[in-house]
């Protein structure tokens, strides 16, 4: 159990970055936003279901080895002949590999940047200047999510993919067990928004998660999400939603001049 909140520490710490400050970069656009559904964080094609296809790629510092999947963020690009005082809002579905962007966005979260009307001239830009903030993710009548992987294997393997995370928190560790059992088994990511464990458990499962909350980290218990028949490529509902804002180990930020 020591070793346990050891390693717990140390996950919500790395967690705690101070990115609901406003942050100064240089975002860039793929003309497909495929390329980023196709992204690090494996949410393949549901990425397009996601923020109305304002998708994002981060660098490294916001990807948070994989943690940052699914995290939203308020953008706006500086040129303000041609760009919204508002931006818009993204999320994250994929690493940046390029350090000399901080996001690549999707076409159409680059163009929605843009004043009403000149979205195409923004493109001919190619990169621009861009001002950030990570904002609370919220999925409206949507409780998060947990669909079955393909390569999940009954009895012997379950990969998971965690969906429609609410709030402004991450995900740094999670458990199954079958429901009414207090005899939990620990998963990993295998990747982005995947989980994995080789150690499931016979019947319903249910999930437990450890997000990041207030300057520490909070239990979120799913009591019942897979039936004991549960089936690769399906989509089942948590029966939970996380709204928790993650506070920040930092100076306090000025933001009010984001209008």
């Amino acid at each position: 159990m020591a070793l346990f909140l050891c390693v717990l520490f140390l996950l919500l710490s790395s967690a705690s970055a101070c990115d609901r400050c406003l942050h100064q970069s240089k975002a860039a656009y793929f003309s497909k936003a495929s390329a980023l559904s196709a992204g690090a964080c494996g949410y393949g094609s549901l990425a397009l279901g996601l923020s109305g296809g304002h998708l994002a790629a981060g660098v490294s510092s916001l990807y948070k080895d994989g943690a940052g999947c699914g995290a939203c963020f308020q953008i706006r690009c500086k040129n303000s002949t041609l760009c919204s005082s508002e931006g818009t809002r993204i999320t994250l579905t994929d690493l940046n590999h390029n350090n000399e962007t901080g996001f690549v966005l999707s076409s159409r979260a680059f163009m929605a940047m843009a004043n009403k009307g000149i979205g195409r001239d923004i493109l001919k830009l190619g990169i621009v200047d861009v001002e950030y903030k990570r904002i609370p993710c919220e999925y409206k009548n949507q409780n998060l999510a947990v669909r079955v992987e393909e390569s999940s294997q009954k009895p012997n393997y379950l990969a998971i993919k965690l969906m429609y995370q609410g709030g402004q928190t991450e995900v740094v560790g999670m458990d199954v067990a079958q429901v009414g059992s207090a005899n939990w088994n620990f998963m990993s990511r295998n990747h982005g928004a995947v989980w994995d464990t080789s150690r499931v458990p016979n019947g319903a499962l249910q999930f437990r998660f450890v997000v990041t909350s207030g300057f520490d980290g909070k239990w979120i218990w799913a009591k019942s999400v897979l039936p004991a028949e549960w089936k690769t490529g399906v989509i089942y509902d948590s029966g939970v939603q996380i709204t928790d804002i993650a506070k920040e180990g930092c100076s306090p930020c000025d933001d009010s001049h984001w209008r």
